[in-house]
């Protein structure tokens, strides 16, 4: 018999490790976006030199919550205080499970007093569309991610979202506004025209430098995009595809993916039985070289991913209690690894060679083969000391780096191995061949890895991992 939600899938599979290990999903894809406009590697460097478009429209979830108690259902199911949290602003936001773990995280708006929107993957969506259900006086409308393979069909979403980033973002900016625009405060939103279309805009810097992410109604997208394009001709704009947009991530130091916690534990059944058997929860592909036969070890809590400072306890949210249990100074905490070249040279060549060890093809600019990806990190004796979690190739960097969450023992400075590939031969997932794992030779370094990020981001966000 067909399982009709994920509680039955995990009950037919028997093991949610084998379950997601397993899965044919098939690669993570970043949709409707082109690959490319000019070349990834062209497109990363630009960020960082002169100025990039990001186009957000696509790869996330956007959930609209209004009514009276809007800003309660956040409150109640996210880490982050609200006691502060002003009309025109925004938080990343973080909910967690009963037992700490972390679900997810995203961008949630204030846009009125009675009206949010969350933006970011299905998991932390799907849970507050749950949540909300019971109990709160609510209205909420799911915007979902276009489709991975829309196949020529029409898409559409309710939103265009759109990134101005990079060191010539503000001079593009003003050039688009007709005038001065105001530099808020990291985070906080204003206004700006756009081909005589007034739309909302965010404080951000993704790529380091001062930008503004910028949305509106779908129908002006292109129109949008045009304007943008035609002013920042003169100051080396690049229109930055998928390929380069998913590896933005290692620079600036933000884990995209955890697992999400939620596959154990009885206050979750009820959940688990809401959530559909083709949810992104119960079809998530897991990968790595890391492996426990209980699901649980692949959790990770706020303080392991670099959310510590978020955890505050002046309001009641659900996980509360097991998070006041953990002691924030044993906890493993954030870190980039610095690949030694040597070593991803030899991988990089791998495909080429035709004589000799197969080993999982490490794919660029972003490897990562799974949806939720976790690599054993071993010291020097092979003891496990932490988790890689996100890898890839840095164009701006010229090294490959991953991002990892290590025991608070093992210092900056110091060489790790990382162990690439998956033990057996590998699994069944569409994106693996069989291959014989490779150890990579690695260094522990800050979290952002890039200096400009580490210094012009606001301290106690991606920063406080350094």
């Amino acid at each position: 018999m067909s399982a009709k939600n994920l509680q039955e899938v995990l009950d037919q599979a028997g093991n949610a490790v084998d379950l997601l290990r397993n899965s044919q999903l098939g690669a993570y894809i970043y949709p409707v976006v082109p690959a490319e406009f000019s070349n990834w590697r062209r497109e990363v460097i630009a960020w960082r030199e002169t100025a990039v478009l990001f186009d957000q429209t696509h790869h996330m979830v956007n959930l609209w919550v209004s009514g009276r108690d809007a800003l309660k259902l956040f409150s109640d199911n996210g880490i982050n205080s609200t006691a502060h949290f002003p009309v025109d602003s925004a938080k990343q936001y973080v909910p967690v499970s009963p037992q700490g773990g972390v679900i997810g995280d995203g961008i949630l708006f204030r846009l009125a007093e009675e009206e949010l929107v969350f933006v970011g993957r299905a998991p932390v969506a799907n849970y507050l569309i749950y949540r909300g259900r019971s109990g709160y006086s609510v209205d909420v409308r799911l915007d979902q991610r276009s489709p991975s393979r829309p196949y020529g069909n029409p898409v559409r979403r309710d939103v265009w979202r759109y990134q101005i980033q990079g060191p010539n973002a503000w001079e593009i900016i003003e050039k688009v506004h007709g005038g001065p625009v105001d530099q808020l405060r990291f985070f906080r939103m204003g206004t700006m025209n756009v081909a005589g279309e007034q739309v909302r805009s965010l404080r951000h810097g993704m790529a380091g430098a001062p930008g503004l992410e910028i949305w509106g109604p779908y129908e002006s997208r292109d129109r949008v995009r045009d304007a943008i394009l035609e002013a920042g001709r003169e100051f080396g704009i690049e229109q930055t595809g998928s390929r380069a947009y998913a590896c933005n991530t290692l620079e600036s130091g933000w884990i995209p993916s955890p697992l999400p916690a939620i596959y154990t534990g009885e206050e979750l059944r009820d959940y688990r039985e809401w959530l559909g058997a083709d949810s992104y929860e119960a079809t998530n592909a897991l990968a790595g070289s890391f492996l426990s036969d209980d699901i649980e070890d692949y959790y990770l809590n706020p303080w392991e991913l670099g959310y510590g400072s978020f955890v505050k306890f002046d309001h009641d949210f659900v996980g509360r209690d097991a998070l006041e249990r953990i002691d924030p100074a044993t906890q493993r905490r954030k870190v980039t690894l610095a690949w030694n070249a040597q070593d991803l040279g030899e991988l990089l060549a791998n495909p080429a060679q035709p004589e000799g060890p197969q080993y999982q093809f490490f794919d660029l600019p972003n490897a990562n083969y799974g949806s939720s990806n976790f690599d054993s990190v071993l010291d020097a004796d092979g003891n496990a000391v932490g988790l890689s979690l996100f890898t890839g190739l840095s164009a701006n960097e010229r090294t490959g780096l991953s991002l990892a969450t290590v025991a608070p023992d093992v210092p900056l400075g110091a060489e790790v191995r990382v162990v690439w590939g998956e033990p057996d031969g590998g699994t069944r997932k569409p994106t693996v061949q069989p291959h014989e794992q490779f150890s990579v030779r690695a260094v522990v370094s800050p979290a952002p890895y890039s200096k400009v990020v580490r210094e012009s981001y606001r301290p106690g966000r991606r920063s406080a991992a350094v």
